[in-house]
């Protein structure tokens, strides 16, 4: 499998004519009598992702109500408890028979075992011209398409623009301005950024934009496949930038223990000035109802700065979000495909109107009344010139782990830049 990143430039370029926790678990009951039963394990709780799993429950009744004597057996797991099982049940050989997956190296286990059942009957039958051009190549093993994203996903600052005005702070657009920015909160008593890094993949997502802006766009992407090295001086600044950072008191104090939840809370109650995430919390500062509107008037964003080096603003960290698998071993694959197909067709506009989420499916945005915000990232969008899959993400599960520890210690000050750099070649290295 290839683990080239997913540049996406014509996939967002159409985005102009068409437009992505932790929970306690949730079930439903799965007796359908003598009808068939599908499985379906998803990880957007009622708690965390009050509006996304409204739309779930909605697309089920409907698909229910549409095939008579099929029954969607639910399960929903916070982020990390669903990672968590879907290794297990896979060792296990007891899959849901459709659930959720990321793409590229996370997947790549799963369909080398013989997990995941090929889609390409969907993709190319009830679902062809469905997807936003390129969204289903990350889903892809050797030209087999083994997921159907739903969401794409850009990681941005947000930023609270009342605390920024009460300092008198601007947007920053160069590293330095963002310098001063973290300096003038932090002295005047304002922790500067959230950070919840317990989860390891919200520290990465700081190390991904200093290799971006530091040895160009390409760099991190050659240096996983193994066509440049983590060694780089320009890739070993950009671990010593986050450090940096951490010296400066950038970030909440104990940002190792606590989790982007908690990290979340934060910014949202206003105790921190900037929060990096990726546009899947684009609800919470636009459409969800239950967070207050003073707050979500009071967010704004701007692009990850530019850095002396080779990379841009225009350049982003992201990719597809999360898509839905059906089980190899389903015992009920052909209810198990029509659900997803289903899912996915209902998915697009509900999820842009009642959510506002950045859909992988094709949806025509002058026919809808969306918030400014989602305006905006779709803007900024189209004149993308880069979008870098997540690290963790293009690394296979094992190397993965090493990069997520490795960004935890370096944020920890418990390693050197170049221990990092080294680790990084070390992990890499033993899969070849």
């Amino acid at each position: 499998m290839s683990k080239k990143a997913v540049t996406l430039l014509v996939m967002f370029l159409t985005l102009g004519l068409f437009v992505a926790g932790c929970g306690d678990e949730e079930t439903g009951s799965g007796d359908s009598g003598d009808g068939e039963t599908v499985k379906f394990m998803h990880l957007w709780p009622e708690g965390s992702s009050a509006e996304h799993n409204r739309i779930v429950k909605d697309i089920i009744a409907d698909f229910e109500e549409e095939n008579d004597g099929v029954t969607i057996d639910l399960e929903v797991l916070s982020n990390e408890q669903y990672k968590d099982k879907l290794q297990v049940l896979s060792t296990s050989d007891e899959l849901p028979d459709v659930g959720m997956t990321w793409a590229a190296g996370f997947m790549e286990p799963y369909v080398e075992g013989g997990k995941f059942a090929s889609l390409d009957d969907i993709v190319e039958g009830d679902l062809e011209d469905t997807f936003v051009e390129g969204t289903t190549e990350a889903y892809s093993v050797d030209g087999t398409t083994y997921g159907l994203p739903l969401e794409l996903n850009t990681a941005n600052v947000f930023y609270n623009k009342t605390i920024f005005d009460e300092y008198g702070l601007e947007e920053p657009e160069t590293y330095e301005e963002f310098q001063e920015v973290i300096q003038t909160l932090a002295e005047n008593g304002e922790t500067p950024i959230a950070l919840g890094n317990k989860d390891r993949w919200t520290g990465s997502l700081w190390y991904m934009y200093f290799a971006d802006r530091i040895a160009g766009p390409g760099a991190l992407t050659e240096a996983i496949e193994g066509d440049g090295s983590f060694t780089s001086p320009e890739l070993t600044q950009a671990a010593e930038e986050v450090q940096n950072l951490v010296d400066m008191d950038a970030f909440n104090s104990g940002f190792n223990g606590l989790s982007d939840e908690e990290a979340k809370s934060m910014f949202m109650n206003e105790q921190a000035a900037m929060y990096l995430i990726a546009t899947w919390d684009l609800p919470n500062y636009t459409t969800n109802e239950d967070v207050p509107q003073e707050f979500r008037d009071s967010v704004g964003y701007f692009d990850f700065p530019t850095v002396e080096g080779e990379g841009d603003m225009d350049s982003y960290v992201g990719g597809p979000g999360v898509g839905l698998f059906v089980s190899e071993n389903s015992e009920v694959k052909e209810e198990a495909k029509d659900f997803a197909s289903f899912f996915v067709e209902q998915w697009g506009e509900k999820s842009v109107t009642e959510a506002g989420v950045i859909p992988a499916s094709k949806v025509d945005p002058e026919s809808l009344d969306l918030p400014d915000m989602y305006v905006e990232v779709l803007n900024d969008l189209n004149n993308a010139s880069n979008i870098t899959l997540f690290a963790d993400v293009q690394m296979s599960s094992d190397a993965a782990d090493v990069h997520l520890d490795q960004i935890q210690a370096l944020f920890g000050n418990e390693i050197t830049p170049e221990d990092f750099a080294e680790a990084h070649e070390e992990a890499l290295s033993e899969e070849e």
